[in-house]
């Protein structure tokens, strides 16, 4: 871990203060320059955070982030077919695990479009802390996303971390024949998460 001290003009601070910022993230994280975190505003992080926004709540990442128990299906949400259930586990139902349609990559595109799409460790989130993206404002999902209790126990720079080398949220960029990929790029999210986490994680109201 590397505990890194920025310094960022934020909101009711003395004209010209510094408020500090504070954060611990995995080193692995500073091994190359396109992991520097640069220092970035309030305003600088407020308006990164909503590429993050769309980035989430795009239908290739809260289709599986979901506030009930079914998850969803193409651009318009739809209810998945063959009464799949989110599970004890977020793993599926007993009898109709994810893993039985949904390998750990996508089938050959000869396949066709619209066939179970795969990736490592396809699930979602379990009951007990469901990640919902769906219909929350920013602010709402920014305060989700940061809160430990809800999001696995990951700190920031485990969150950044999840962001960036996750093959299943990478999946969103790669999701197989007839579904349109996350419409921001991957490098792009990543940047603007980034530059969120260097201005102290701030949430809309």
């Amino acid at each position: 871990m590397k505990t890194i001290l920025f310094s960022a003009f934020r909101r009711g601070a003395l004209p010209g203060a510094a408020a500090a910022v504070i954060l611990t993230v995995p080193a692995a994280l500073f091994s190359g320059a396109s992991h520097t975190l640069a220092p970035a505003s309030k305003d600088e992080g407020l308006a990164a955070f909503e590429t993050v926004r769309a980035v989430l709540q795009h239908p290739r990442c809260q289709n599986c982030h979901i506030p009930g128990d079914a998850p969803l299906q193409f651009d318009a949400g739809l209810v998945h077919a063959q009464n799949v259930l989110r599970g004890p586990d977020g793993n599926g139902a007993p009898g109709l695990a994810c893993a039985t349609c949904h390998g750990t990559a996508n089938p050959p595109a000869s396949y066709g479009a619209h066939m179970p799409p795969g990736a490592p460790n396809w699930h979602l989130p379990p009951p007990g802390r469901k990640m919902v993206f769906i219909g929350l404002s920013s602010g709402e999902l920014c305060r989700g996303l940061k809160d430990e209790h809800t999001n696995g126990g990951k700190n920031l720079g485990a969150l950044l971390e999840h962001v960036d080398s996750d093959k299943l949220v990478l999946w969103g960029w790669s999701p197989g024949p007839g579904r349109d990929p996350v419409s921001i790029p991957h490098d792009a999210f990543v940047a603007k998460f980034k530059q969120w986490v260097a201005a102290g994680a701030p949430c809309a109201p």
